[in-house]
């Protein structure tokens, strides 16, 4: 089975927003002098959507592990399954997308584990309220997990269905990562290698 590409429409932040603000819009237009078989459900439409606006809102409070982006709060309770990079002639590595965005993580995690370190890989990451699904790029080398990025498209395409069904287990793929540059702009350089295998 392939690995879902988008969000559902209901796990998506702005819904319950875009619902509240419509059945707000709705109820502008009705007054409470008007019918009563009108004016009532109108009024409970509005409080379902603002009970759902606040079950929405306590679900991204949760401490999941990842939480709802792909952000890991630690690696201790996951189950890793490490990828080492296989001896090839001609080093083959993937630069990640977003790192120019995530330079202060990336530092601290250089900082923290030196430039050679591990990465997992998180499939069902996104960026807040995108729709899109991506595999997340999280650096484990220094104290906590350090989120440096996403997997380009063509890595992504290619490896995403392994990597999303590994998740439905409970485990996360590590990889080597290369963390390049003495100062900004940092880079991040993966080794797949390990996952053709």
């Amino acid at each position: 089975m392939s690995a879902p590409r988008r969000k559902p429409l209901l796990l998506w932040e702005p819904f319950p927003y875009l619902v509240l603000f419509v059945v707000l819009l709705a109820t502008s237009f009705v007054r409470p002098g008007a019918e009563p078989w009108l004016f009532w459900p109108l009024i409970v439409l509005l409080a379902a959507a603002i009970v759902y606006l606040v079950i929405s809102i306590g679900r991204e409070k949760r401490g999941a592990n990842p939480d709802q982006w792909g952000n890991l709060l630690g690696v201790d309770d996951l189950t890793l399954v490490e990828t080492p990079a296989v001896d090839r002639e001609v080093r083959t590595v993937v630069p990640i997308d977003g790192a120019a965005h995530r330079q202060s993580g990336i530092e601290i995690a250089r900082t923290q584990g030196g430039p050679d370190q591990a990465a997992v890989l998180v499939p069902r990451a996104s960026r807040w309220m995108a729709r899109r699904y991506r595999v997340g790029v999280q650096l484990v080398g220094g104290q906590r997990p350090r989120h440096a990025g996403y997997l380009g498209q063509a890595a992504e395409d290619r490896y995403v269905d392994r990597l999303d069904a590994l998740r439905s287990e409970g485990k996360y793929v590590t990889v080597p990562a290369r963390i390049v540059g003495d100062g900004r702009p940092f880079k991040v350089e993966l080794d797949l290698s390990g996952l053709d295998g």
